[in-house]
């Protein structure tokens, strides 16, 4: 067993690791995608025409399936998951199983999901060495206008709006207990902030529940460009060791900016968000340091794509001599991306999971939209992924010619 003294200077710039997994045609179709994905006007032309077409129902599934979706999803169920999970496994890196269908707003839907993602924690502890963690959005298995009155007031809610949180807190309830009894660990999605406060309360009732006897089984997310995130991670910490139980936190940059922005300005309050980017990466940075000083009460994920911040945590390993395979901390990224640190990662003993949605193909394209949207929008990151693609595409032409 490694531990993190033991460490030398491990690159994300590696890409021998990175896509070792990966066959010379699927390298040059993952080049081919992340090059259109780098040309932002590409991006926003194709989702507008894909959308067009896809409502006058026009036969394109085909062309998606074997593009956006095999690179971002896993496939259109959990068992077709299978062979993605099996893949990843050989590189000793964990799946997620994310059911990722949305827009549903009704019981029907809602019990539905919970099903399915009752599934994913059953798939989890058959496969419990190659699925470390289930997940879900509490906006999946309930209204987000309930969600949202709960937490304007609570007091104004009708009987028949008190029966309809009753039965999202019932589902979230009968999901984490569904995971303890298998020891599953699951984590609960960080959502917009008009709905986030009513999903932290829901994640301490959970942790208090089942984060018992030494265990960790229910995560919260904690979106870190919040300037109220980092106290709240503390908060939570603190509460956790009065009461005596552990607290599982996912720690993320976030993903609602624009959203949470907009509305800010429209309804004329504080901007919930970091006004920079780089005070949301010195409040994740500080969380990193936080959490590797709390292990005794405190377990995490980073789930990130940022590569100081991985490497933070693994300096902050280093000095402390924690093992790279501790149980208490988890590296995760999205299936397609970033597998520059996923794999590096795993190739060093570190544990690392990678998301990877599901769902029938029209069910999960607002997702695919979410991904390419995302990738074209955030900084370097798709020219970051393009850029280590070409690179292995000619380390691989080149090692050619030489033999």
């Amino acid at each position: 067993m490694k531990t993190a003294s033991q460490h030398h200077l491990l690159s994300f710039d590696d890409t021998s690791v990175a896509f070792a997994h990966q066959s010379n045609k699927k390298l040059y179709k993952t080049y081919l995608i992340f090059a259109m994905m780098n040309q932002n006007w590409l991006v926003k032309i194709g989702t507008f025409f894909i959308k067009l077409i896809l409502k006058l129902g026009l036969p394109v599934k085909f062309l998606i399936k074997n593009t956006l979706f095999s690179q971002f999803c896993g496939g259109e169920s959990i068992e077709r998951c299978q062979v993605a999970i099996e893949n990843l496994a050989k590189a000793k890196v964990g799946t997620i199983l994310d059911y990722s269908v949305e827009g549903e707003d009704n019981e029907k839907d809602f019990d539905k999901t919970a099903q399915e993602v009752e599934r994913t924690i059953i798939k989890a502890a058959q496969q419990s060495a190659d699925i470390p963690f289930s997940v879900f959005k509490v906006s999946g298995v309930g209204s987000v206008e309930i969600l949202e009155k709960v937490q304007e007031d609570r007091e104004s809610l009708s009987n028949e709006e008190m029966s309809a949180f009753e039965r999202v807190r019932s589902r979230v309830d009968t999901l984490c207990k569904r995971a303890s009894k298998l020891n599953v660990r699951i984590f609960l999605d960080a959502e917009e902030t008009w709905i986030q406060d009513v999903i932290d309360e829901l994640s301490y009732e959970m942790m208090k529940k089942y984060n018992v006897g030494g265990k960790t089984i229910v995560y919260n997310t904690y979106q870190l460009y919040r300037w109220e995130s980092l106290e709240n991670l503390t908060n939570a910490c603190e509460n956790a060791s009065k009461e005596n139980y552990k607290v599982g936190a996912k720690l993320v940059r976030g993903a609602y900016i624009e959203k949470e922005r907009r509305r800010a300005a429209e309804l004329e309050y504080k901007s919930p968000i970091h006004l920079t980017k780089e005070e949301t990466d010195d409040d994740f940075d500080k969380a990193v340091h936080y959490a590797i000083n709390e292990l005794d009460i405190l377990s995490i994920c980073l789930g990130t794509h940022n590569e100081e911040s991985c490497l933070l945590c693994i300096k902050l390993m280093q000095e402390k001599g924690i093992s790279h395979n501790d149980s208490r901390i988890w590296f995760a990224q999205l299936l397609g991306m970033s597998d520059n640190i996923s794999y590096n990662l795993a190739n060093e003993g570190y544990n690392v999971a990678k998301y990877v949605p599901y769902g029938p193909i029209e069910a999960v394209m607002p997702y695919l939209f979410r991904r390419a949207e995302e990738n074209s929008s955030i900084a370097g990151q798709s020219s970051r992924e393009f850029l280590l693609v070409k690179k292995e595409r000619e380390r691989r032409r080149q090692l050619s010619v030489i033999n």
